[in-house]
């Protein structure tokens, strides 16, 4: 990619959008593309053709999505189908009308069958059926994908889909109802050590600045009958944190600067390395991840610790843990030269101080 190549990103606000974002710019890319939902609905053919035509983008990272955990596609499983399908047909359809030189599109590793073999390669994809819990948001990726390899062999695109494992960073969302694993239990942690601490008034702004608390959350934590109560000593923990599933299954976290220097370096491969790597039958899908994976309550074990929250942690067994294991192959990533250069520990910490800048601002 030339410094001055028109780069339009999709979804800039978001976790991966704004990581993008932040490293070209700092790269020295000048002419970055952004628009705000407000500004283009990308569910709205006639307004995304019409963005195309006259801005004209060069490359595109297509990081605009609906997202969520697993409570959020259980309960907006319409949506998640939906919306996603609108956004990148039209995107990818508009670009190639367009002449777009790259695409990249950023997908999920949930697009893999629940009983994949592990660690999971690209060419396991479509091999069994996938896991229920976000079985509507995975067939759209799994649909973007298919339409990115479709577009590759009738057109000649050069356009590629990047799977990248369970991501946590910067811009991150924490509602309680739609957050994923990670975001949830940096919040959860911190509002039940504010509470332990009787520190209501910032539990007051942490609800302004990342959403309502759950009723569920109030009550273990004591939050909405405690305004008035003497705060208790440190050592005396009286709040209880109560996280889905039985903790046993395992995930992948990556860093989201990690993942975006993957991709800038994805989008720079000229046409021969491109073709090197994939040909007109091939599926232009590369997994981007850390390579190794931990125990949910291993993770929650270092958030706890991260946060400094020393209370009661308690598993309910009733929620369903998903998929029991989610570790993706990255050997052809790595043949690119690429690998993650930070550490869960210190990855979480730099987002734990992200998140409460958002508070004590």
């Amino acid at each position: 990619m030339e410094k001055n190549a028109r780069i339009y990103i999709a979804g800039h606000t978001g976790l991966v959008g704004s990581a993008l974002l932040r490293r070209l710019d700092a790269d020295g890319y000048s002419n970055l593309i952004v628009r705000n939902h407000s500004d283009l609905d990308l569910t709205r053919q006639s307004d995304v053709d019409a963005f195309f035509q006259s801005k004209k983008p060069e490359y595109v990272f297509l990081a605009a999505a609906k997202v969520g955990g697993i409570m959020a596609n259980s309960t907006y499983p319409a949506e998640f189908i939906h919306t996603n399908l609108a956004i990148q047909n039209n995107v990818i359809h508009a670009g190639w009308k367009t002449g777009l030189t790259r695409l990249l599109f950023l997908g999920s590793s949930c697009i893999y069958p629940k009983k994949c073999p592990q660690p999971m390669k690209e060419e396991y994809l479509l091999t069994g059926p996938l896991e229920p819990t976000n079985e509507p948001y995975a067939v759209a990726k799994i649909a973007g994908i298919k339409m990115c390899q479709a577009y590759n062999r009738q057109y000649g695109a050069k356009y590629l889909c990047v799977m990248p494992t369970n991501l946590y960073g910067p811009n991150d969302n924490f509602d309680l109802d739609t957050s994923h694993v990670l975001p949830a239990l940096i919040r959860k942690f911190h509002l039940a050590k504010l509470a332990d601490k009787g520190n209501w008034e910032s539990i007051k702004i942490d609800e302004i600045k990342y959403g309502i608390i759950p009723e569920e959350i109030k009550r273990l934590i004591g939050y909405e009958t405690s305004y008035s109560t003497i705060p208790p000593e440190p050592s005396e923990s009286k709040t209880s944190v109560l996280l889905w599933g039985s903790g046993n299954p395992k995930r992948e976290f990556l860093h989201v600067d990690d993942l975006a220097d993957a991709c800038i370096l994805l989008a720079q491969m000229n046409i021969k390395a491109f073709d090197t790597f994939f040909d007109d039958k091939d599926t232009p899908l590369i997994n981007i991840g850390c390579g190794k994976d931990q125990m949910v309550k291993e993770i929650a074990a270092i958030v706890a610790e991260v946060v400094g929250y020393n209370g009661t942690v308690r598993w309910d067994q009733d929620k369903p843990d998903g998929t029991l294991q989610k570790l993706l192959d990255i050997s052809k990533i790595k043949k690119l030269g690429w690998k993650p250069t930070i550490d869960l520990r210190d990855g979480i910490k730099s987002v734990y101080e992200w998140y409460l800048k958002g508070i004590y601002f």
